[in-house]
């Protein structure tokens, strides 16, 4: 028994030698850095226990790399795109080529579909044919009103704490149908 407690021991103090602690950076560009280097700055973090299932005889192996906490996981972006945190953000309503009827008075609310919810130090802003229309807010929605008849381009942008531009949603189209004067 006591051979054992030994034992025990001895393992739990080669596994805790092992462990290293886990750094996250984020560079100019919002690239997310993780090092075991604490002379780079940066915040510790915790790394969730790794589940490991091992594969049947003749399956495909891949290699997953552990989730950290709080943290959602990175989805490459585009070429060209900057950085994206979010697995989801794009406008949700209206839909493409969506059509506004007359009865609606050119009045309109956009929906984000924003995943995992935006962070506290996002903020969305909302683009009417290319132009700014609702300032950055903390939020997944925006109102229009009174808009005239004719066709638009919505498009949201997400800006960083620092309130750079790090996302644009792509563009949906809509027509607004309105009753001339009578």
């Amino acid at each position: 028994m006591t051979k054992a407690v030994a034992l025990l021991i001895l393992w739990l103090m080669a596994a805790s030698a092992f462990a290293t602690t886990i750094y996250r950076t984020v560079d100019a560009q919002g690239n997310v850095i993780f090092s075991d280097n604490p002379e780079r700055g940066g915040e510790a973090v915790q790394l969730a226990p790794l589940t490991v299932v091992p594969a049947s005889a003749g399956e495909r192996r891949s290699v997953v790399a552990p989730r950290v906490e709080g943290i959602a996981p990175r989805v490459p972006a585009a070429p060209g795109q900057p950085f994206m945190p979010y697995d989801t953000f794009r406008i949700f309503s209206p839909r493409q080529g969506a059509a506004l009827p007359a009865s609606h008075a050119g009045n309109l609310q956009v929906a984000l579909l924003i995943e995992p919810p935006l962070r506290t130090d996002h903020q969305v802003r909302l683009l009417v044919d290319g132009r700014v229309s609702q300032t950055a807010l903390h939020t997944s929605a925006f109102m229009l009103s009174n808009l005239a008849s004719g066709r638009y381009e919505l498009q949201a942008e997400l800006l960083d704490a620092r309130g750079e531009i790090r996302h644009r949603t792509p563009p949906v189209s809509l027509v607004v149908e309105r009753a001339g004067p009578p």
